[in-house]
């Protein structure tokens, strides 16, 4: 018995170095410098071939990709992490927050496929430690507003930035996604515009072959503009319309959006290098999106015109005071000073710019199963609502 136990514990001490490989490299584990073998080359070139190249293409396949998904925890990182796990992709979550944050995402793949790792995103070690096993990179790191900690600037162009030099030092990055705003500029009167349409320039100059998109205001379960209407309908029966709501916005499905970082990801190359202007089907002024909110949540329209003057004087405030009390400041709501600047412009897409059907993608209509979830908002449960449960004599009732 005891030559036995001699014998397993060598195996095992043997076999322990290569146990060691199948982890994540810690920040002692991997150097990083301009004279390492691994680093000769960049992107790969044009006309390679696409990345899936291995299994059938399902859940407990093995694409060959290996993602790092920077804002995977987000609003469009969770349907990014469901496709590309969907078809057998290892999935890395770099995360900064809880160690709940990521939870959720741990159910889209199979097995070992989503990798949560803890990083700081000003620690360039821990950035380098979640891209070092990885040859696919797409950021969706972005921020509406702006705390005490992080200002637009180093959220939306910084990070950005800061990746894609990683990325090029890195050597083994095939693909870089690069997720922007649509109406990025440097005229924009929005700082997040003109920080998206910097982050846009770096990137381009450090990874010429990184791909860029440009989604509209993205609707879905989780998002940032209908459910906060609707919110604000319920709890104080009106809602503002900045400028009169006669601006013209083109709202896009989430999902589709995910869709075309996928369709990126997998084509033959033809996306390396160019930007694309994501937004949905159909064009809507502010108030006639209201108008649809209104009708799915079944509550009588009320509205409150407020003058762009007037919104931005509401927003100023907070802008102010950001950096000169010892305290956090709530989150605006709406009457966000930046988003306020944005709404002075119409965000469409360009006429002759690259779009979903580049990418062999039929975006989804607003109307219907996109915006379904609003359905939880309606008084007296989804069967009924205030404009609906008025008009349904009792005896109709099931």
């Amino acid at each position: 018995m005891q030559a036995i136990s001699r014998r397993v514990g060598q195996q095992y001490l043997k076999s322990s170095t290569s146990i060691k490989s199948i982890y994540p490299l810690s920040f002692s584990d991997h150097c990083y410098g301009a004279d390492h073998p691994r680093y000769g080359s960049t992107l790969a070139t044009k006309g390679m071939g696409p990345l899936v190249r291995k299994g059938t293409g399902g859940r407990s396949s093995v694409s060959g990709i290996v993602a790092t998904v920077f804002g995977a925890t987000g609003f469009l990182g969770r349907y990014v992490v469901q496709q590309l796990a969907k078809m057998g992709t290892q999935v890395l979550v770099p995360f900064r927050g809880s160690e709940d944050s990521h939870r959720h995402l741990k159910l889209m793949g199979d097995l070992g496929q989503i990798v949560p790792m803890k990083y700081n995103p000003r620690d360039e070690n821990s950035i380098k430690a979640v891209m070092a096993k990885a040859n696919v990179v797409v950021n969706l790191i972005g921020r509406e507003f702006e705390t005490r900690n992080y200002s637009f600037e180093e959220v939306n162009h910084s990070m950005a930035e800061q990746l894609a030099m990683i990325a090029k030092e890195h050597g083994g990055i095939m693909r870089f996604i690069q997720i922007s705003c649509l109406g990025a500029s440097p005229s924009s009167p929005s700082r997040l515009l003109k920080a998206k349409a910097a982050a846009e320039e770096s990137v381009l100059r450090e990874l010429p072959e990184a791909t860029i998109l440009r989604p509209a205001v993205m609707v879905g379960t989780e998002d940032r503009i209908l459910n906060r209407w609707a919110q604000f309908a319920k709890k104080y029966s009106f809602l503002p319309l900045i400028g009169g709501g006669s601006t013209k916005i083109q709202p896009v499905y989430v999902v589709d959006v995910a869709g075309a970082i996928v369709s990126a990801l997998k084509d033959d190359g033809t996306s390396m290098g160019k930007i694309y202007e994501l937004g949905g089907p159909e064009i809507f002024t502010v108030h006639e999106l209201a108008e649809i909110m209104y009708d799915v949540i079944r509550e009588w329209p009320r509205y409150v015109k407020v003058p762009f003057p007037v919104a931005k004087a509401l927003g100023l405030p907070r802008e102010i005071l950001l950096n000169k009390v010892p305290f956090p400041l709530p989150i605006p709501d709406m009457f966000n000073l930046d988003q306020i600047h944005a709404l002075t412009r119409d965000t469409v897409v360009s006429e002759n710019a690259l779009n979903f059907n580049d990418l062999g993608i039929v975006p989804h209509k607003l109307k219907g199963y996109p915006i379904e979830f609003l359905i939880s908002y309606r008084k007296g449960g989804p069967q009924f609502g205030s404009t609906v449960s008025e008009k349904v004599s009792p005896d109709a009732w099931p």
